[in-house]
C-alpha cells in the first residue's frame, strides 16, 4: 500500500513543512511518496487528506470546543518565532477537541434529531482518522527530531506513552462502528459514550502537554531561536 500526496495538501495540513529539518535528503519541493507510514503498525495510504483540518470547522455541528483552547499566547511571550510550534500544535489540536466535543454531545442519541446512523458514524470515524493520522505523522516526522534534545517527545516516554493510552480507545471505538455499521441495529449510546470516556481524559490531557511542552518557553531550555526555525512542523 503506497500514498502520494501532492504538496497542496501538505500545506493545507500544515504539519509538515521544513525540508532542512527533516534531513539532507527530504525535498519538500517535490510530491512526497508516504510508504507504509505507521504508528503501532498501522497503516496510512494518503495521511495528509486525512489531515485537512479546516474542513473540521465547517463541518462542526458545535462552533466551538467547550474546552478551552490550546494557545502558547497564555503560557509564553508573544515571539512568534520561538512559538511557531505550539501555535500550529494548538491550531490542530483545538480543532480536533471540537470534533470531540461534536461526537460526545452527541453520543447519547441526540444525533437523531439532525441525522442518520451511518452519518454519524461516518463522523465518528471521521475524528478517529483525523487523529490516527495527526499521530502517525508525529511520530514519524516530528517526535523522532524533537527527542534528539527533548526526553518528553523520545519513545517510553510522555507524549508517544499517551498515544497508546489514546490509541487503545480509538482501536475499540473503530471495532464498535465497524459492528455498528454492519448491524444497525445493536447501535447502542451507552456503550459509545462509555468508549468515549475512557480515552477523553488521557486525549485532552495530552492536547495540552504536548502544546506546553511546544511552547517558546520551553523550547529555550533546549534550543537556539534560530535551530527553533529549523524544526518541523
Amino acid at each position: 500500500m503506497v500514498g502520494y500526496t501532492c504538496m497542496s495538501c501538505v500545506r493545507s495540513s500544515g504539519l509538515l513543512l521544513s525540508a532542512g529539518s527533516l534531513g539532507s535528503n527530504s525535498c519538500l519541493k517535490q510530491p512526497l511518496k508516504l510508504s507504509f507510514i505507521s504508528s503501532q503498525k498501522r497503516l496510512y495510504p494518503d495521511p495528509y487528506h486525512l489531515l485537512n483540518f479546516r474542513n473540521f470547522h465547517s463541518s462542526a455541528i458545535v462552533s466551538s470546543p467547550r474546552h478551552t483552547p490550546f494557545t502558547a499566547s497564555s503560557m509564553a511571550s508573544g515571539n512568534r518565532r520561538w512559538n511557531r510550534l505550539a501555535d500550529r500544535m494548538a491550531y490542530f489540536h483545538t480543532a480536533l477537541a471540537t470534533k470531540f466535543d461534536n461526537i460526545y454531545a452527541l453520543s447519547d442519541g441526540s444525533f437523531a434529531k439532525v441525522m442518520s446512523l451511518p452519518v454519524y458514524l461516518r463522523m465518528v470515524m471521521e475524528f478517529h482518522d483525523h487523529l490516527d493520522a495527526h499521530h502517525s505523522i508525529e511520530e514519524v516526522y516530528v517526535f523522532p527530531v524533537l527527542a534528539q534534545k527533548m526526553p518528553n517527545f523520545a519513545d517510553n516516554e510522555r507524549h508517544k506513552n499517551s498515544h497508546k493510552v489514546i490509541h487503545s480507545g480509538l482501536d475499540k471505538l473503530k471495532d464498535l462502528v465497524t459492528g455498528w455499521k454492519a448491524e444497525p441495529t445493536t447501535f447502542s449510546p451507552g456503550t459509545l459514550r462509555s468508549c468515549l470516556d475512557e480515552f477523553k481524559t488521557p486525549l485532552f490531557k495530552h492536547l495540552s502537554e504536548e502544546v506546553r511542552d511546544l511552547s517558546g518557553e520551553n523550547l529555550k531550555k533546549y534550543y537556539t531561536l534560530e535551530e527553533v526555525d529549523r524544526l518541523p512542523m
